[in-house]
């Protein structure tokens, strides 16, 4: 365990990267640690819920007749990702009573969150959205708060569970673990509902859905298992409080207090980034869905090559990605991911104007998919470096919000451009959208490399 008393170094090429001596074997050999392994199951965790009430869902709604628009604009439930620094603080040093004593700080919190979510899938389930579209909205608010919860704990449980040259792999060990989850959220939907339908596939059937995001809520027990029988990070020391406003002050203001004093100007420039870094494919992603059913694939055609096929090239790219940032440096691998994830979605755009084609969907999946696990592994592998042990939970939980809360607000207007616009013109503004992400990319490897080489707090 690092020393709880000292912050994580600012990131560069120097603390990213594993020595250039070190083999590409040695540097795989990773994987094969004991946190790795556990990252890669509670990974599966928090995969989970976010197609289902996302991605899935918008497929979902639109087989119901729900107009774009109205998906777009309930794409705002994964706004609860994006605020979830809110209450970031209290799930870092608050006790649930009875539980903490039992399961410690972080395992306490995850196994609450994974009540939450599953509770939130079987009333999602239960209800039809054709038919009572609020009830099911409520449902998946309350999956996706669970979800924003177990995020926040599972993070810090990451983050103090290894230094900074592991968490690169910890990162890529949980996309592993996330995206497979994806495959069973996006693909095991798909495969459960088209089998469990009563009425003629070709007409919408409720009970599929139902018996599928059952399915899902069951499929949380992997999480919940894992939790129970993982180890607790050591616990920290956390300064006594004395009353409700030193309380406040040592939670919620010194977490964030410390970031800036730690990097100064330069975390106006780090949360820039941070909050435009997945603009391109989160705004884009949002319509993937309601374009395939708009493109007349069926449920079985994406289940295979979008669900399982190009979940598994985003495995390739985790993978990848968190090999290149421990070998090349985490700021390379970002400028890799960004140019690679704004240039594919041209690719949708140019798809867009064939229609109906399994074979190219196929490759333009195979392209997307490997470039958003490349850069996923290496953002989460920057944003974990730039957070202070002391504070792990609530730093990284706003570095994370700040990733979502741009993109998902614009993404709610994404219907509504696509009524506009189509689908062509929409997904070549996506991948505009990524142009100036390239700038910030350059801009904070030479002023955080001087930032860390000067030695001075503030820059």
């Amino acid at each position: 365990m690092p020393d709880p008393s000292r912050p994580t170094p600012p990131p560069s090429e120097e603390v990213a990267s594993v020595s250039p001596r070190a083999g590409w074997l040695g540097a795989l050999a990773v994987y094969r640690e004991a946190a790795s392994l556990r990252m890669l199951a509670l990974g599966f965790a928090a995969g989970l819920p976010l197609l289902l009430v996302l991605g899935t869902f918008s497929f979902w709604l639109r087989e119901a007749g729900i107009n774009r628009s109205t998906i777009g604009f309930l794409s705002w439930v994964g706004l609860a990702y994006g605020f979830k620094w809110v209450w970031a603080p209290l799930v870092d040093r608050l006790p649930i009573p009875g539980l903490t004593r039992a399961l410690g700080r972080r395992r306490s919190w995850l196994l609450l969150a994974q009540a939450m979510i599953v509770g939130g899938l079987i009333g999602m389930a239960v209800n039809d959205p054709k038919v009572a579209l609020l009830p099911s909205v409520g449902f998946a608010v309350l999956t996706a708060f669970g979800s924003a919860t177990q995020d926040i704990a599972l993070d810090a449980y990451r983050i103090e569970s290894g230094d900074a040259d592991r968490q690169a792999a910890l990162a890529a060990a949980y996309q592993t673990g996330y995206r497979i989850a994806m495959i069973w959220a996006g693909a095991g939907v798909l495969w459960i509902a088209a089998r469990a339908e009563v009425a003629n596939p070709a007409h919408y059937d409720a009970s599929g859905w139902r018996v599928a995001y059952l399915a899902m809520a069951a499929s949380m027990a992997v999480g919940v298992i894992t939790v129970l029988f993982s180890r607790e990070p050591a616990p920290r020391a956390l300064t006594p409080a004395r009353g409700v406003a030193a309380w406040l002050q040592s939670a919620l203001v010194e977490p964030f207090a410390d970031f800036f004093r730690r990097y100064g100007w330069n975390a106006l420039l780090v949360l820039a980034l941070i909050a435009t870094y997945r603009v391109s494919d989160i705004v884009m992603g949002i319509m993937a869905n309601p374009f395939y059913v708009d493109m007349g694939y069926s449920k079985d055609e994406v289940a295979a090559v979008t669900k399982v096929y190009g979940v598994i090239m985003t495995l390739v790219g985790a993978g990848l990605g968190g090999v290149l940032s421990m070998k090349f440096g985490v700021m390379r691998t970002l400028m890799l991911g960004a140019v690679l994830s704004a240039a594919s979605n041209l690719l949708f755009s140019w798809l867009a104007t064939l229609g109906h084609d399994v074979t190219w969907l196929t490759v333009v999946i195979s392209i997307d998919n490997l470039s958003a696990g490349i850069a996923s592994s290496a953002f989460i592998a920057y944003m974990s470096s730039l957070t202070n042990i002391s504070y792990s939970a609530t730093q990284y939980a706003l570095l994370s919000s700040m990733m979502l809360l741009l993109p998902k607000w614009l993404a709610g207007f994404s219907g509504v451009a696509v009524d506009a616009l189509g689908y062509r013109s929409f997904f070549t503004g996506t991948a505009l959208l990524g142009v100036p992400v390239l700038g910030l990319i350059w801009l904070a490897s030479r002023r955080l490399q001087h930032h860390q080489l000067s030695g001075k707090t503030n820059v």
